[in-house]
């Protein structure tokens, strides 16, 4: 069945890409294809695929062509706050088109359209970009809205807290029944949206929850996960599956691991970490190398495909830190529990051992499923005090071996072109009622430097070998900038009265975070650059990452420093 609707889909796209094809409806197609009715061979199904896959359009008359015969394009519209927006085509370089707030319709930020690319005045202007207008919406993005209840003199309005949803939303808080409690003006409440037909009234829709006053302890962290609809509880299924996994490791899961329990091995976390996915033991080799071991949580081992488990967790995609909760891509019982490398506890992994000479170049790379027991949990405070001080036990020793190779690692990564793009990270500390109680600046200490580099050389060394072996796999890329950007950012440098050469050379642009480093406008400066700069993503193919000046690059454990500029980079 599902080889005949490909058939099907095969035919309409041969038939509609013909050069003398004249654009036709559903029972026109049917009988072009051979058939009196479509109804038996899958038309309407088929159809209706290849629209929501953008591959086909339809235009007035509910008849199909092509996109581009029609000057049409599929993507997602990202609106400005400002009102204006850019559809992000799905053809890969095909450039963004710009729509003009006139000209989105009725469509909303993040929904899937079809736009119809304008080739006369009084539009193009934007310079070197086209334009077009918003025919259709295919999906829309938000079935929900957050945000805050706000009284005019003759109606009710909701102010979504998202700004790139433009429009103030129309409620009737005395009709609707679907809220526990009744909301009063300066709630933040969730809002269903109703169909949305004209631009020339703004949309309506009907509260759904309450979550209290807007400035009330906590409600600020519930409206972020009623806004991305993030999920506070497990399916029952998957609990129940989770609570079935025994805590000890039986004689099966042993088979063909490399049991390490006799290893020094550490794990450095955040003060307050409650799970512990990866660790790391550096030994000094007799010749004056190193021998690092980087430990990952085998959460394979726990997780069948296609079970109650793996279904959630590809659902989810990833674990939600927020300030007050997180919200884990894994029933705790995995993630704080059997998965978390706890100290003094077996736990089973997936090792990366890689050997490195004297000059820190690294000579050979082995990976095993293995078995740890971790000899002591660090936070970073603690592994930095220890850091600072001479060593007086075995952990002061391993520590200060970890810290002499990755310094080491270090000093070749900027020596190799790598860019210092870290930001500060501000920790904010919370009450018992919610309230912030402190902010807490953590700094990209040696501690963090020390995990770091032992990360990115696992990362470094698992996408050599995938690379090698021609396996299949997603790389983490960061391609080289556009120079007209840097160039445009030259400008914006000069005007700080900075001495700054052609920013195309990677040596240039080290010298310039040097030079700003610890001034006022270092932050605006770095920022500018960063933008500058294109998106690191995810690729099947090793393009090389730019910003940390590695041709092999890819997440088998992701790097630390959570949120900020440094995450984004790597």
């Amino acid at each position: 069945m599902a080889s005949n609707g490909r058939n099907i889909q095969e035919q309409i796209l041969a038939l509609l890409g013909s050069a003398d094809y004249r654009p036709l409806d559903k029972s026109e197609l049917a009988k072009a294809l051979g058939r009196k009715s479509g109804v038996r061979m899958g038309l309407n199904q088929a159809l209706r695929e290849l629209e929501r896959a953008g591959e086909i359009a339809r235009i007035r008359r509910n008849r199909y062509v092509l996109p581009p015969a029609a000057d049409l394009v599929t993507g997602a519209l990202h609106i400005h706050q400002a009102g204006y927006g850019f559809l992000i085509s799905e053809k890969p370089g095909e450039p963004d088109i710009f729509i003009a707030a006139e000209n989105t319709g009725t469509a909303m930020h993040g929904d899937r359209v079809v736009a119809r690319i304008s080739r006369e005045a009084p539009y193009r202007r934007t310079k070197g970009r086209p334009e077009g207008r918003v025919i259709r919406i295919l999906k829309r993005a938000h079935a929900t809205i957050v945000g805050t209840l706000q009284h005019s003199r003759n109606f009710y309005y909701v102010i979504p807290d998202d700004p790139r949803l433009v429009h103030d939303v129309y409620v009737r808080p005395e009709q609707d029944g679907q809220a526990e409690t009744t909301p009063t003006v300066g709630d933040k409440v969730v809002v269903r949206l109703e169909a949305w037909e004209s631009r020339h009234v703004n949309p309506e829709g009907e509260i759904i929850e309450v979550l209290g006053p807007a400035s009330a302890p906590g409600v600020d962290m519930l409206s972020i996960v009623r806004k991305y609809h993030l999920p506070t509880e497990f399916p029952r299924e998957v609990s129940d599956e989770a609570e079935g996994i025994s805590e000890k490791i039986d004689a099966r899961q042993l088979e063909g691991r490399e049991d390490l329990r006799k290893e020094f091995i550490v794990t450095i976390d955040p003060d307050d970490a409650r799970d512990f996915d990866d660790a790391i033991h550096v030994e000094k080799l007799e010749n004056g190398g190193w021998h690092l071991g980087v430990h990952i949580a085998d959460v394979a081992a726990y997780v069948a495909p296609a079970s109650a488990l793996d279904r959630e967790a590809r659902r989810r995609g990833n674990s939600v830190y927020l300030p007050d909760r997180v919200i884990p891509m894994l029933p705790e019982r995995l993630s704080n529990g059997v998965c978390s490398l706890n100290a003094g506890v077996d736990r089973l992994t997936h090792s990366v051992f890689i050997q490195f000479d004297k000059n820190g170049v690294a000579k050979s790379a082995r990976f095993a499923r293995s078995m740890i027991r971790s000899a002591h949990r660090l936070t970073y405070k603690e592994a930095y005090a220890i850091l600072k001080s001479a060593p007086r036990d075995r952990l002061g020793e391993r520590l200060h071996v970890a810290w002499e190779l990755a310094s080491l690692l270090r000093r070749k990564r900027f020596a190799h072109g790598s860019l210092d793009l870290d930001f500060p990270e501000v920790k904010v500390w919370l009450d018992n009622n919610g309230y912030p109680a402190k902010l807490e600046r953590v700094e990209n200490d040696e501690s963090h430097q020390l995990i770091e580099e032992c990360m990115l050389a696992a990362n470094e060394a698992v996408a050599r070998e995938l690379k090698k072996r021609a396996i299949p796999t997603i790389y983490r890329i960061h391609e080289n900038p556009d120079p007209e950007k840097l160039a445009e950012y030259r400008e914006f440098v000069l005007s700080f009265n900075y001495n700054v050469g052609d920013l195309a050379h990677r040596a240039e642009v080290q010298r310039l975070l040097a030079a700003i480093r610890g001034k006022p406008e270092e932050q605006a400066l770095k920022i500018g650059l960063l933008k500058s700069l294109k998106r690191a993503r995810y690729f099947p193919q090793p393009l090389g990452h730019y910003g940390l000046a590695k041709p092999n690059y890819l997440h088998f454990t992701s790097p630390i420093r959570t949120g900020n500029s440094n995450r984004e980079s790597t």
